[in-house]
């Protein structure tokens, strides 16, 4: 539904409203530190209280300027995540990213023991988030990120908190198993800054079936040791469901009885559709590491795929098991 300006001006006019209401009192502030001996001129006053609408105005209009680096290009298969926080809980090693090309959404997940913190960013060119502005506008239960309105949901050990860090993004910060969840929410959303991280994996597509296009690149694992890199690939008229998954890791994907195939030159594995799961095929690396192509698609397709992937010698592995890069 389309909404009218006086709609939105209105909107945004009870969310102001709903947060000054919760701000302190100014004759308690002033009493307070009067009685600290922390005496100011008035003009010194009107100067500090200006400042702050200001800071407020500027963060509402102008939000977040993301930071580039030039060390960091976007390429195929090797996406470019745009935010991470400044501070996390203790304990939290970061264990989980994944991008990709266009509006893809954007993930970044950290977790101590089965506790977990996952960072979401979404483009507000994506219609499902385009109006997001106002649905934070008409929600009661409101805090303030970084001079940007926010709404935050849940409690107790699990509380999500949405905001626009710009124009064009939207930040989603999610927790789980911590707790006091909404105040952690708060904390991490209010550290939370334009700084870039790379996702580089192992893997790269080659050439890919008519009708699909790339979807995704992540990376996962505890550590350097156990990592892994995803990757799928899409229909571009249906970009939410992958069609086609390629991974590449440590751990066998299973293969006792399955048909023996050539792949990339060897011996490889093709595993039918059994009781829901997708086709597989499947071969070991030279590394001793597993590659595996699984989807919706014939045999043939799942195995082109797979011998058109391309190896990276050099994955960056390296911040998985760590609090931040």
């Amino acid at each position: 539904m389309t909404r009218s300006e006086h709609d939105t001006e209105t909107l945004i006019r009870e969310s102001l409203d709903r947060l000054a209401a919760r701000a302190p009192d100014g004759h308690a502030v002033r009493d307070a530190l009067a009685r600290a001996g922390r005496r100011r001129r008035p003009a010194t006053r009107l100067a500090l209280v200006a400042a702050a609408v200001v800071l407020v105005v500027v963060g509402v209009v102008a939000g977040t300027q993301l930071l580039t680096r030039p060390d960091l290009e976007p390429a195929a298969s090797r996406p470019v995540l745009a935010f991470g926080p400044e501070w996390l809980p203790d304990g939290f090693t970061e264990q989980y990213r994944e991008g990709g090309p266009g509006i893809t959404p954007q993930v970044r997940r950290w977790f101590a023991g089965p506790a977990s913190i996952t960072l979401q960013t979404y483009s507000t060119a994506d219609p499902e988030w385009s109006q997001t502005a106002l649905k934070i506008a008409a929600i009661k239960d409101q805090v303030l990120v970084r001079g940007r309105v926010a709404m935050v949901t849940g409690g107790g050990d699990a509380a999500q908190l949405t905001w626009l860090a710009d124009d064009e993004h939207v930040l989603v910060a999610a927790l789980t198993g911590v707790p006091d969840a909404r105040a952690v929410a708060e904390r991490v959303a209010g550290a939370v800054a334009a700084e870039p991280v790379g996702v580089r994996g192992e893997l790269r597509f080659g050439p890919l079936p008519g009708g699909l296009a790339e979807r995704s690149a992540a990376v996962r694992g505890t550590g350097p040791a156990d990592a892994a890199t995803v990757l799928t690939a899409a229909d571009p008229a249906r970009p939410s469901a992958a069609a086609v998954s390629v991974t590449a890791g440590p751990a066998s994907p299973g293969v006792s009885g399955a048909a023996s195939v050539t792949v990339r030159g060897g011996e490889g594995f093709f595993v039918p559709p059994v009781n829901g799961r997708d086709a597989t095929v499947a071969v070991r690396l030279p590394s001793g590491r597993w590659l595996t192509v699984s989807g919706s698609r014939p045999e043939a397709e799942l195995i082109a795929v797979a011998n058109g992937v391309q190896l990276d010698p050099a994955p960056d592995y390296r911040w998985l098991g760590r609090p931040t890069s």
